[in-house]
C-alpha cells in the first residue's frame, strides 16, 4: 500500500476471497432452492421479499470481505469500522428477515437431512441449542461482549497481526449479531416466549454500548490502535483524525440502525395491542424432512 492511492481506489480496489465467495454462492443456491419449494405452498410466509433479503444479506457479506472496505481496513480505521458495521448491522438482520431455517433445510440434498441431520433433530439437541442462543439475554450479552472485547486495543491489534485471527473476529461479529437480531425479528417458525416490549430496552442498551465505544474513539485524545500510525497515511488524514472519523461513523450509523429497529418494533407492538405475535403452529416433520410443507 502506498500513499499514492487515489480517491477512486476507495471504490475500485477489490480483493475477492474465493473460498468465502464460493461458500456464499453455495449458501445462496441452497436457500433459493428451498425457498422455491416452500413458496409454492406458503407464499404468504415466504414472499419474494424474503428471498431478496436473504440474498441481500449474503451480498452484504461479500461486499464486506471483498470490497475496498477490506482492502483498506488495515490502513484506514474508518473503512475497517464501516466493514464491521456491514457485518454487524446490515448482513445479519437481512439474513434473519429471510427466515432461513426452513428454506435452508428444504434446499439441502435429502440424504443430508435423512442421515447426518435427522438424528440430531429427533434428539432435540439442535432445537435446544438454537433456543438457548437466541434467548434475548444470551444474545444481548454475546453480541455486546464480542463488540466490546474486540475493540479493546490489545485484542484489536492482535486481530490485525494475523489474517486467521482477523477472520475469527469478523465471524464473531457476524454470528453474535445473527443471535442478537433473531429475537427482534423472530422469523417463522420460531416463537416469542417473552414480552416483546422488553426488546425496546434490549435495543436501547445495545445502543448505549455502541455509544460508549464510539465516544471513546472520538474523545479519548490519543491513538488507541498504534498499527495505524505505522502505515502510510492516505489523503493526508492523520491517524488520530481517522480514529475520530471512525468513531463518528460507528456512533451515527450504529445508533441509526437501533433507532429504526426500535421505531418499527414499537409501531408493530402498538398495532397488535395486547396481543403477542405468535408463529403459526407447524409439525417438526414438516420443518425438517418433508419434501414440501402441505398447504393449509
Amino acid at each position: 500500500m502506498t500513499a499514492t492511492v487515489t480517491s477512486a481506489d476507495l471504490f475500485t480496489q477489490w480483493d475477492i476471497p474465493w473460498g468465502i465467495t464460493c461458500a456464499l454462492i453455495v449458501t445462496g443456491v441452497i436457500y433459493t432452492r428451498g425457498w422455491v419449494q416452500i413458496h409454492r405452498t406458503r407464499p404468504g410466509q415466504f414472499p419474494l421479499w424474503r428471498l431478496g433479503c436473504f440474498l441481500g444479506g449474503l451480498l452484504a457479506i461479500f461486499v464486506a470481505v471483498s470490497s475496498p472496505l477490506d482492502t483498506f481496513s488495515e490502513t484506514l480505521l474508518f473503512m475497517h469500522m464501516a466493514q464491521h458495521w456491514v457485518l454487524m448491522s446490515i448482513a445479519p438482520p437481512l439474513i434473519v428477515f429471510g427466515a432461513p431455517v426452513v428454506p435452508m433445510l428444504h434446499g439441502l440434498p435429502r440424504w443430508v437431512i435423512s442421515h447426518p441431520l435427522r438424528p440430531l433433530f429427533k434428539s432435540g439437541a439442535l432445537h435446544a441449542i438454537g433456543t438457548f442462543l437466541t434467548r434475548p439475554r444470551v444474545a444481548w450479552v454475546a453480541m455486546n461482549a464480542a463488540y466490546l472485547c474486540w475493540h479493546i486495543p490489545a485484542a484489536y491489534e492482535f486481530a490485525l497481526s494475523s489474517e486467521n485471527i482477523h477472520n475469527c473476529e469478523h465471524a464473531c461479529f457476524f454470528f453474535t449479531n445473527l443471535m442478537f437480531w433473531w429475537p427482534v425479528i423472530q422469523p417463522w417458525p420460531s416463537r416469542s416466549h417473552f414480552n416483546r416490549w422488553l426488546l425496546i430496552p434490549y435495543l436501547a442498551l445495545a445502543d448505549v454500548v455502541n455509544t460508549i465505544i464510539s465516544a471513546c474513539l472520538c474523545f479519548c485524545g490519543r491513538l488507541l490502535y498504534p498499527s495505524y500510525a505505522e502505515v502510510p497515511r492516505l489523503f493526508g488524514i492523520s491517524a488520530l483524525n481517522d480514529q475520530i472519523t471512525a468513531g463518528a461513523f460507528m456512533w451515527i450509523c450504529g445508533s441509526m440502525v437501533y433507532m429504526i429497529a426500535g421505531v418499527f418494533l414499537i409501531g408493530q407492538l402498538l398495532s397488535n395491542g395486547p396481543r403477542q405475535r405468535k408463529a403459526e403452529p407447524v409439525a417438526a416433520e414438516e420443518i425438517w424432512w418433508s419434501p414440501a410443507p402441505p398447504a393449509k
